[in-house]
């Protein structure tokens, strides 16, 4: 039986990343040695490291005086990273999830915070609308897209001040003005590689401002003097970065991701809609094309196992939503084909004709 990926992170990837991936892991470049175990700073691997930046820089069309770096510690790790770098007097918070007030609270450490807006009166259904955002803050900081919950700001905001913005779950999903951001940071196991590795974007004129003294591991700084190769990095994962990106670039780029998004989000949540069993969970017109989040109609509760159940006889993995919400969440990243959401949508048409 086919198996359909729709896990929220670490997810799908493409499965010609997975095989190139896979036979750099036997033997890298004919070298007779293994991707896990070569040098980080062995020739072979620093043009990698190299064709990985510059795709980036292509693929989002990133302007000048801006790099790229390639860091282990997740996007956890930058939460704190961001206000260490950046957060000089006050710095301004969008909180939409989770997430969002997980990097909020790293921040309230280094200085003065402003919760600019909150969904959390609505367990986090909905992106807060009509809020102003300060002009005297260092940066305004966003969570793009939540995956947890199942909401996305799909397009730059227009804000008077640098954002800084988690993209982890929606990045290389659709086009971006990047020269909005001073910077933008993203772990890596959701639409681009496999675990272990976070991509960092930062304007490079906006590092070193602060007045306080940053450990050498947590400066920007220090990695993109060094090109990501301060210390060892995560080899693999940068690699399956590398062959991701190919993959988008060959495959259409970022506009063609986006067309895709819409095409898979617009097919399941129209069954949301129809299907008398089953009803979404946020406002529609914040609705994330990456995480696709709904649960049993009122009326049929009792019948959310008996689905689940149902859904992974058909093949269909990791469509339990998270504890926060209940109900089901389909992960559709990049990777994800519009056959796994036909097939998901043709076992909810046949659930419901079963009852």
């Amino acid at each position: 039986m086919k198996k359909y990926n729709f896990n929220a992170g670490p997810s799908i990837l493409p499965r010609e990343v997975i095989e190139a991936t896979a036979k750099q892991i036997l033997d890298f470049n004919g070298s007779g040695l293994s991707l896990m175990e070569i040098s980080h700073r062995a020739k072979d691997f620093q043009p990698v490291v190299d064709e990985a930046v510059a795709l980036t820089k292509e693929i989002l069309d990133i302007p000048e005086g801006y790099s790229v770096i390639f860091l282990g510690g997740g996007a956890s790790l930058e939460f704190c990273m961001i206000p260490y770098n950046f957060l000089e007097k006050k710095a301004a918070y969008l909180n939409t999830g989770v997430w969002a007030k997980k990097a909020l609270k790293e921040a309230k450490l280094f200085g003065e915070t402003v919760e600019v807006a909150s969904s959390a009166d609505a367990n986090y259904t909905y992106i807060p609308k009509g809020w102003t955002c300060p002009t005297d803050v260092d940066y305004l900081h966003i969570t793009t897209n939540n995956t947890i919950y199942g909401t996305e700001i799909r397009k730059d905001l227009d804000v008077p001040v640098p954002m800084i913005a988690d993209m982890s779950s929606d990045i290389f999903s659709r086009p971006v003005d990047v020269k909005k951001y001073k910077c933008i940071y993203a772990g890596a196991q959701k639409n681009l590689a496999m675990a272990g590795v976070t991509i960092v974007i930062v304007k490079d004129d906006e590092l070193g401002k602060v007045s306080r003294t940053i450990p050498t591991m947590l400066d920007y700084r220090t990695h993109v003097e060094k090109g990501s190769m301060f210390n060892t990095p995560p080899v693999v994962p940068i690699y399956s970065a590398l062959e991701t990106l190919r993959w988008i670039k060959k495959s259409g780029g970022v506009e063609e991701m986006d067309r895709r998004a819409k095409e898979r989000a617009e097919m399941l949540y129209a069954e949301i809609d129809r299907n008398k069993m089953f009803r979404g969970t946020v406002a529609a017109e914040d609705r994330s094309l990456m995480n696709l989040c709904f649960v049993m109609a009122d009326e049929y509760k009792e019948l959310e196992k008996d689905f689940m159940d149902f859904a992974t006889s058909q093949g269909m993995v990791g469509v339990k939503g998270h504890r926060s919400v209940g109900g089901f969440r389909a992960s559709c990243y990049n990777a994800q084909p519009l056959e796994g959401v036909k097939a998901l949508v043709a076992c909810m048409k046949e659930f419901e004709s079963k009852h």
